[in-house]
C-alpha cells in the first residue's frame, strides 16, 4: 500500500506540472455539493462504479434507508408453486411471422423470467443514537442542530457535521476503491460518553416492484429472510464480525472491522437490525463495512480505505478527459452547465462504471447502454469503459443462440434488449421487437479502435462485430415489389409507440442500420479479411429513409398527418439523431434532416421529452450548426439537475435517471472537442459569451 500511494504521488505530481492549462482541482472542487438537510427524493453518494451508497445529512443513512447497490448483487425469488427449473428452459412464447419470440408464454412463468434475477439492496447503515443508559435514543432530523454536508469530488469523501445534544458530531464516510465497502469515522465528544453507535439493518429484496420508489427492499418483511451474527477470531484479516444475510438460495455477507474495536448485538430475533457500539471511550470511533457474495477474509482499515480512494479519485479527474466551459466565458449559462458536467462525471463514476451496463428498473437495458456509457469513450475513460462494454463479448453465446436456435435465422447474433448477467433476455413484446440496440457494439468497437489504432483491438472485437453484422444483414428483408431491403415489420422503432405489425423502414433506423453495417465492412478490411458480400448487398440496398412532404418521417406508410398526431409525437424524437446523434449516412439528405429537426422542435411535444432526449437535440442542433439552440437544449428547463447533480426523471422515469447524465457528458464532448469533419475550436458551442478548453478528449464520430 506504501509503494501505491508513493506512485500515486509522484504521477499527480507529474500531472499537475504538465497541466499548465486548466485548473482542475479548483474548478471540480467549486462544485462540491453541499446539503443542510436530507433530501427526500435523492442521496448523497460514494463510490467506485461496482459500488455505491447513498447517505442522508448525517453522512449514513440513519433518517433514511437509501440504497447500498453492487453490480454484483443479485437474487432469484422461489419459483411459482408447481414450476420447476425445466420450466425456466422449455418457456417459449409466441410465434410470429415465422420467428419464435420470448413473450405471450404461459403465467405464471414469464412473469417470474421478467422479474428474476432481481437487484438486491444490500443492507443500511445508520448512526446509532444512545441515551444515559445506553439505549437506543429515538432522535429524528429536526432535533438536530447547525446540520451541514459537503462532497469533496476530489477525493471522494463525504464530511457530515451536526449538534445532539450540545455537542458537535463529525461523520466522514468514503467509499473503498478495490472491494464493495466504506470506510466510517465517526468524531464527537458523545462518544466519550457512550451516546454514540452505528446500526445495520437488512431488507427484503425481491422482484415485484421496479425501483420506481425512491429505497429498494421492503424493511418489514423480516420473516421471509434471515441474518445470522460471526464475532470472534478466525473470520479474515481485519474482519470481527459478519453477517450472513440470506434471500431464499442467495446469501450475502457483510463484514465488519478494520478500525476500533466494538461490541455487536442483534436487536431482536424478529428483526435484522445489529447494534455497534465503541469499546472505546475516546472522542473517534472508526470502522469499514463490506459486502460480498462470498465469506470476505480480509477486510481493508479505514485508513487503507481512505488512501485508495484518494489516489483513484485524483487519478479519474487528473488523467482522463477535461472540459472547462467555464473560465473566461461571459454567457451566464457557463456556470450551471460547468456543474452539471462536473457532477455528472463524479455520479457516473460512482454508478455506471461497472462490469455490466447499467440497470433501469432492476435489468440491463441494452438499447440504453449507448447513452449510458459511450461518453467514456470520448472523454478517455477506457479503463472504466471497458470494464462493461466486454459484456458484448460474454454475451456473445446466448446473442447467437437467441438468433440462431431460438429465432430460427440462418447466423449472426442478436442483441436483446433487456437481459440479467446471464444473457438471457426478459419476456417482453417490445424486448424482442426492438432493434435500434443492436449497431451499438460497432460503435463501441469503433471508438476503441480510434484510440488504439492497434491489431489487438480489431482481434479483440472481430467475433462480435462479424456476428453482429451477420444478423443485421439476414434480418433485412428483401421486398420483392421494391427490390430493396426492408426493416420490419414486426419491430418497434425508438420510442416505441408505434404498432410493430405496421412499422416498416423506420428512419433511424434505416440509418443506423447502413452506419452500423459500413463500420463492419471496413473493420474486416482493417483485419484483411474479407467482407461477406451479403453485408454490402444490405447496405448498398437498405431501403430509403422514409419522406413525408418534405420531411423524414417516421416510418414507411406512417399517416401523412403524424406530425399533428400525439400518438407519433410524444415519445423520444430519433429523427433528430438522423444527423446529429448520427454523422451523416448515406442516402440522408443534410438539408433534409436540418428541416426534419427544426420541425421536431416546433411540433413534438417536448414537455413529455426526458433524460437523453435533450442532449439527442443538442447533438442535432450543433451539427446543424445552430449552436445558441444546442446550448438551449442542454440547459432545457425540463432537463433538471438536482443540488447534487442528480439528473432529475422528469415526467416519464424516476429519478435519478442517469442516460440523460451519461447522454449529457457525450454531448458536451461532441460539442467541446468537435466530431469527424468538423472546424474550429468548440464547433458546437456559439462564438460569441464562450470560451471553451478541453484536455484529452476524443473526437465524436
Amino acid at each position: 500500500m506504501t509503494d501505491l500511494i508513493a506512485s500515486c504521488t509522484v504521477l499527480f505530481a507529474l500531472c499537475a506540472a504538465a497541466q499548465a492549462g486548466i485548473d482542475r482541482h479548483a474548478l471540480v472542487s467549486r462544485f462540491n455539493p453541499v446539503r443542510n438537510a436530507s433530501s427526500a427524493t435523492t442521496p448523497m453518494q460514494v463510490g467506485n462504479g461496482h459500488f455505491a451508497f447513498g447517505a442522508d445529512v448525517t453522512g449514513l443513512q440513519t433518517f433514511l434507508p437509501w440504497a447500498i447497490m453492487s453490480d454484483w448483487g443479485w437474487k432469484n425469488d422461489s419459483l411459482p408453486p408447481g414450476m420447476t427449473e425445466a420450466d425456466i428452459t422449455s418457456y417459449r412464447g409466441v410465434v410470429w411471422d415465422g420467428v419464435q419470440y420470448e413473450f405471450g408464454g404461459p403465467e405464471p412463468m414469464q412473469q417470474w423470467l421478467i422479474s428474476n434475477p432481481n437487484r438486491v439492496n444490500l443492507g443500511r447503515v445508520g448512526l446509532l443514537f444512545l441515551d444515559e443508559d445506553g439505549a437506543a435514543a429515538d432522535v429524528t432530523e429536526d432535533v438536530l442542530a447547525e446540520k451541514g454536508q459537503v462532497l469533496d469530488l476530489w477525493t471522494g469523501t463525504m464530511t457530515s457535521t451536526f449538534q445532539w445534544e450540545g455537542e458537535k458530531v463529525t461523520v466522514q464516510t468514503v467509499a473503498a476503491e478495490n472491494s464493495s465497502g466504506i470506510g466510517v469515522t465517526i468524531t464527537s465528544p458523545l462518544l466519550q460518553r457512550g451516546r454514540l453507535g452505528v446500526f445495520l439493518d437488512f431488507p427484503w429484496n425481491d422482484g415485484s416492484s421496479k425501483f420506481e420508489a425512491p429505497f429498494v427492499g421492503m424493511w418489514n418483511a423480516t420473516s421471509n429472510h434471515t441474518t445470522s451474527l460471526t464475532t470472534g477470531g478466525g473470520l479474515g484479516r481485519n474482519v470481527k464480525a459478519q453477517v450472513k444475510h440470506t434471500l431464499v438460495a442467495n446469501t450475502f455477507f457483510t463484514s465488519v472491522g478494520g478500525g476500533d474495536d466494538f461490541s455487536i448485538t442483534r436487536v431482536s430475533e424478529e428483526a435484522h437490525r445489529y447494534n455497534i457500539k465503541p469499546r472505546s471511550d475516546k472522542g473517534t470511533f472508526s470502522i469499514a463495512i463490506a459486502y460480498s457474495p462470498e465469506e470476505n477474509n480480509a477486510l481493508s482499515t479505514v485508513q487503507a480505505i481512505k488512501n485508495e480512494a484518494n489516489c483513484a479519485w485524483e487519478d479519474f479527474w487528473l488523467n482522463h478527459g477535461f472540459v472547462d466551459v467555464l473560465t473566461g466565458s461571459s454567457d451566464s449559462r457557463a456556470e450551471e452547465l460547468q456543474r452539471r458536467i462536473i457532477l455528472s462525471q463524479y455520479l457516473l463514476r460512482v454508478n455506471e462504471a461497472g462490469s455490466y451496463p447499467p440497470q433501469e428498473y432492476g435489468k440491463f437495458h441494452m438499447e440504453m447502454f449507448f447513452w449510458h456509457s459511450a461518453h467514456w469513450a470520448l472523454w478517455n475513460n477506457w479503463d472504466l469503459l471497458n470494464r462493461a462494454s466486454s459484456v458484448y463479448e460474454r454475451f456473445l453465446p446466448t446473442a447467437i443462440e437467441r438468433a440462431q436456435v431460438q429465432q430460427g435465422y440462418p447466423m449472426g447474433a442478436r442483441w436483446s434488449k433487456m437481459t440479467d448477467p446471464t444473457g438471457r433476455s426478459a419476456p417482453g413484446e417490445i424486448n424482442e421487437l426492438l432493434i435500434w440496440q443492436q449497431p451499438h457494439p460497432l460503435v463501441f468497437a469503433e471508438y476503441e479502435y480510434r484510440s488504439t489504432r492497434s491489431r489487438a483491438t480489431l482481434e479483440k472485437w472481430r467475433n462480435v462485430v462479424h456476428e453482429t453484422a451477420d444478423w443485421m444483414s439476414v434480418y433485412a428483408r428483401r421486398n420483392t415489389s421494391t427490390g430493396f431491403f426492408d426493416l420490419g415489420p414486426p419491430m418497434y422503432v425508438v420510442s416505441e409507440d408505434t404498432n410493430p405489425n405496421v412499422t416498416r423502414n423506420p428512419a433511424f433506423e434505416l440509418a443506423y442500420w447502413r452506419f452500423g453495417l459500413d463500420h463492419a465492412r471496413t473493420w474486416m478490411e482493417r483485419l484483411g479479411e474479407e467482407v461477406p458480400s451479403i453485408w454490402s448487398e444490405v447496405k448498398d440496398n437498405l431501403a430509403p429513409p422514409p419522406i413525408e412532404n418534405g420531411l423524414y418521417a417516421v416510418y414507411e406508410g406512417i399517416p401523412s398527418d403524424f406530425w399533428d398526431t400525439p400518438t407519433y409525437t410524444n415519445d423520444h424524437p430519433a429523427l433528430v439523431g438522423l444527423y446529429g446523434w448520427l454523422p451523416q449516412t448515406a442516402k440522408v439528405s443534410i438539408d433534409i434532416a436540418k428541416a426534419t429537426a427544426e420541425k421536431v422542435w416546433t411540433s413534438w411535444n417536448i414537455s413529455n421529452c426526458w433524460g437523453w432526449d435533450f442532449p439527442m437535440l443538442a447533438m442535432s442542433a450543433a451539427r446543424n450548426g445552430e449552436t445558441e439552440k444546442a446550448i438551449q437544449w442542454l440547459l432545457h428547463p425540463l432537463f433538471e439537475f438536482d443540488d447534487v447533480g442528480m439528473p432529475v426523471g422528469g415526467v416519464r422515469v424516476p429519478t435519478p435517471y442517469f442516460p440523460g447524465s451519461g447522454a449529457l457528458l457525450y454531448a458536451v464532448a461532441m460539442m467541446a472537442e468537435g466530431w469527424d469533419g468538423s472546424q474550429g475550436n468548440a464547433p458546437g458551442f456559439p462564438r460569441q459569451g464562450w470560451t471553451v478548453r478541453t484536455e484529452k478528449l476524443n473526437k465524436a464520430m
